[in-house]
């Protein structure tokens, strides 16, 4: 699979895509990413990315034309709904929340691009006629889309088939295919500070294993999210 990232901060992607499994999975070839540096998109000696918005407030929008730009050059089969396995994705806290489900969804894309919000928001003509989907990834405000971006590359590159090794993990975790949080897990010792592991887990029974994991994963979410039982 392919992500591009289209950004005034390139740089800020130096760090998060250059460890554990996304980094191995680029090695072997599994997924690709592509950063561009919106700024590439200016033609006057500033680099000038954003102006001030009609009617007046506070704050700089991100200009429609420099983002129109960057996706055509990028790829023509990116303009809204020409391409199948294809989408662009704009970033800011005005879109629907991003979640596992829609990761899974874009984990069946060949190419997906991604547009950082900046400043105080973006031209709407953006999110009008070129982006397929608006997306959050949380009721709360960031500086700026790039960290959003980060999440999503991470969390869709993951379900890509062999990035995590074994496959039943994307499977057999939180907000998996039975949506529910994870089981409680626990390591070695078995007993620390005087709390002990539950005695089923360390019995050998692999039944009677399962259906404790399946109970208490279900408790587990009543308890820490109500709303996904």
């Amino acid at each position: 699979m392919k992500f591009h990232i289209v950004t005034i901060f390139p740089e800020f992607f130096r760090g998060p895509f250059e460890h554990g499994v996304i980094q191995k999975a680029r090695e072997a070839g599994l997924i690709e990413i592509h950063v561009h540096d919106l700024r590439t998109w200016t033609y006057d000696r500033h680099r000038t990315v954003d102006d001030r918005p009609f009617g007046g407030g506070e704050g700089m929008l991100l200009k429609a034309g420099p983002i129109f730009e960057a996706v055509e050059a990028i790829s023509p089969g990116f303009i809204k709904g020409s391409c199948e396995g294809s989408k662009v994705i704009l970033l800011s806290a005005q879109g629907k929340k991003f979640d596992q489900a829609k990761a899974r969804e874009f984990s069946e894309l060949k190419e997906l691009l991604l547009i950082c919000g900046r400043y105080e928001g973006v031209d709407e003509r953006v999110a009008e006629h070129l982006a397929d989907e608006e997306l959050s990834i949380g009721d709360y405000v960031l500086s700026g889309g790039e960290l959003a971006a980060a999440v999503v590359v991470d969390a869709v590159a993951r379900l890509q088939a062999g990035v995590l090794g074994n496959d039943t993990s994307s499977v057999d975790e939180s907000f998996g295919e039975a949506g529910l949080l994870d089981w409680p897990q626990y390591t070695r010792p078995a007993e620390f500070r005087g709390w002990k592991v539950p005695e089923v887990l360390i019995g050998g029974n692999h039944e009677e294993i399962r259906k404790w994991r399946k109970s208490a994963a279900r408790e587990k979410t009543r308890r820490q999210r109500p709303d996904l039982v």
